[in-house]
């Protein structure tokens, strides 16, 4: 007979350990031990890690077993998976297994976990395994509150699309430059570039942050070395981080995503203007690509989960018609 306190789904999220990452590379524990105790490394750690997670996903099985259905699934199964209206979803994180799960729910309420609070801080992992008898009932009858998180999306004109949490590439998949047309509010512009960079609200103190950081330290320096220029330089770098919120952390909902462009190559054919901008429901930027071969767009730092993007294929870069929404 089900000892279970009602019939609502439960999707538990988790994740491959470093230790169990090594096994399937080098077949055994003992192979995996000697080649990171070879290079000077604390192979102990390892194994601390992956108890410690190992006991964390049974304590959850056994707490979320008392409440409702259980269905166990593992990070790579997640962007073919098919959630239900009414599932709700619990990641047994880190925090960047907590975004690359949240671009693939249609407003699903998502749990963050932190299994391990002593190794992880985990901004999007306020809770413990401890917490979940109490935490899921509450959510089950909607009595928590949920933040919601803006999502970037990529669409193609051949009718794939992507979604991102933080961030949206836009690029080659090797360090080759990246050539495409890039336009926004009327304003067409060739390009060669190390790749795009698309951030949202909740990625603003991440990939975008340590951008604009480069570009006004970079900025600074050139005006300490070249006086007589170099005040105005420095003056325009820091307004852009101002206007990126480089100094604040921007609101997870935030209306507008921002765009980096990486090591734009001013020459005969390309250029170097349309370099930093923002994007609104209004205004979406549109990258035409113009590489033969290698072109993809990826979101929030998973290069094997992309959308081929050749020449002829346009992307138009947007907000979501869907929000994440995290429990808090």
């Amino acid at each position: 007979m089900s000892t279970r306190s009602s019939e609502n789904k439960i999707i538990l999220i988790q994740r491959k350990t470093r230790l169990e990452e090594l096994v399937v590379r080098y077949n055994t524990i003992q192979q995996a031990q000697f080649y990171i105790e070879r290079l000077g490394a604390d192979f102990s750690d390892y194994i601390s890690e992956d108890f410690h997670y190992r006991k964390a996903v049974e304590s959850a099985v056994m707490e979320l077993g008392a409440l409702g259905r259980v269905q166990l699934l593992e990070r790579q199964h997640v962007p073919n998976f098919i959630f239900g209206d009414q599932d709700t979803v619990v990641v047994l994180g880190q925090d960047g297994l907590v975004a690359n799960t949240l671009k693939y729910l249609h407003e699903q309420p998502l749990i963050g976990v932190n299994p391990d609070p002593q190794r992880w801080d985990g901004v999007l992992l306020p809770f413990t395994v401890k917490d979940l008898r109490h935490l899921v009932p509450e959510v089950f009858r909607g009595q928590r509150q949920v933040r919601e998180v803006t999502l970037a999306k990529a669409q193609l004109n051949d009718g794939q699309s992507l979604y991102g949490v933080n961030d949206l590439f836009v690029g080659r998949k090797t360090h080759v430059s990246a050539r495409y047309q890039v336009e926004l509010n009327g304003v067409t512009e060739q390009q060669s570039s190390s790749g795009i960079i698309i951030s949202t609200g909740m990625g603003s103190t991440g990939w975008l942050k340590s951008v604009l950081a480069g570009a006004m330290g970079i900025a600074r320096s050139a005006a300490q070395l070249q006086m007589d220029g170099g005040a105005a330089g420095g003056a325009r770098a820091a307004d852009v981080a101002e206007a990126a919120g480089i100094e604040q952390r921007l609101p997870w909902d935030h209306p507008n995503l921002y765009f980096t462009v990486r090591e734009p190559f001013p020459s005969r054919t390309t250029s170097a203007g349309l370099v930093f901008g923002q994007i609104s429901s209004r205004a979406p930027l549109k990258i035409t690509s113009q590489m033969p071969e290698d072109g993809v767009i990826f979101s929030d730092g998973v290069e094997s989960d992309f959308l081929e993007f050749n020449s002829g294929v346009e992307a138009t870069i947007t907000l979501g018609e869907k929000r994440g929404r995290l429990v808090v």
